[in-house]
């Protein structure tokens, strides 16, 4: 039996729904095992990677869509070559019916390969609705950065933010992942604060190995100090050990605010392990 309080009960299922998910365009194969296992309806981001061609992200997003999911597909800014190499990924998005949703982020190249210095320079060109582009999801950090200072960043989202609010354009805000909660629940306070009334997805490592997990977060600067590891279940002296997202979520459940926080949703970094995930969500409604 739950020992969550009912008010967290309520409030873990509320942020379950709806809950989104991340897969790299190599990750087909692992789509058709956990197909029965992921809700239909759920958005799927399809990754945009330096290692991956336009044919592979394109499969991808159409597997997605046939297995009867949302597609979401990423763009990376800093990766496009020149906006004909944008307009050719729309164009075959929109061919194929995946172009609706899109998640734009600036990408890890330090120096652009083309026009595009960052995601900004992409949503503000006006070339997504021309493709049939109906919402635009866009990155928060409630960590930092690692190589963008705070100020810059504030700076970025606020004007994301404004022009997407010019092109009517709805939107959605796709955190990095983390294992502490206070700064998600700031992060999305001070949106609020600046009148940034977007959607957030918090984003969750999907449940995975200790020694994954902090691979993952080293690579992706998220802060894990050690009492931080322990509340969220990972070992340091056992990196064989797994470790996935519950008491994060009970966690937020119980802080978020809606009055405070706006609308809170859940994003899964799976790291391939599409069917762990949504196994582990079943689960954990079921404990909820």
């Amino acid at each position: 039996m739950s020992t969550a309080p009912a008010a967290s009960t309520a409030a873990i299922v509320a942020l379950l729904e709806d809950f989104s998910m991340e897969m790299t365009g190599k990750d087909v194969d692992k789509l058709a095992e956990a197909r029965t296992s992921i809700p239909a309806g759920t958005r799927i981001n399809v990754t945009f990677l330096g290692n991956e061609d336009l044919q592979l992200r394109l499969d991808a997003a159409t597997a997605v869509l046939r297995s009867g999911f949302v597609p979401v597909p990423h763009i990376s800014a800093r990766r496009l070559a020149s906006q004909a190499q944008l307009e050719e990924y729309l164009a075959a998005l929109q061919a194929v019916g995946a172009s609706e949703h899109v998640f734009v982020v600036g990408g890890d190249p330090a120096t652009p390969e083309g026009p595009y210095e960052d995601s900004l320079a992409v949503i503000h060109s006006g070339l997504l609705q021309q493709y049939g582009v109906r919402s635009v999801g866009v990155s928060g950090y409630p960590e930092g950065h690692p190589g963008i200072g705070d100020p810059v960043l504030w700076q970025a989202i606020d004007g994301k933010f404004a022009v997407l609010r010019e092109q009517q354009l709805p939107g959605s805000i796709i955190t990095q992942f983390g294992f502490d909660v206070a700064p998600v629940l700031a992060f999305a306070q001070a949106c609020r604060e600046r009148g940034i009334d977007l959607p957030i997805r918090v984003g969750v490592p999907g449940p995975a190995g200790v020694k994954r997990l902090l691979g993952y977060a080293k690579r992706f600067g998220v802060g894990t100090s050690t009492s931080i590891a322990k509340k969220y279940g990972l070992s340091i002296t056992n990196l064989m050990g797994t470790a996935g997202p519950d008491s994060f979520i009970r966690e937020l459940a119980e802080g978020h605010d809606p009055r405070v926080h706006g609308e809170l949703k859940l994003h899964f970094y799976t790291f391939g392990g599409l069917k762990a995930t949504a196994d582990w969500v079943t689960e954990f409604r079921k404990k909820a």
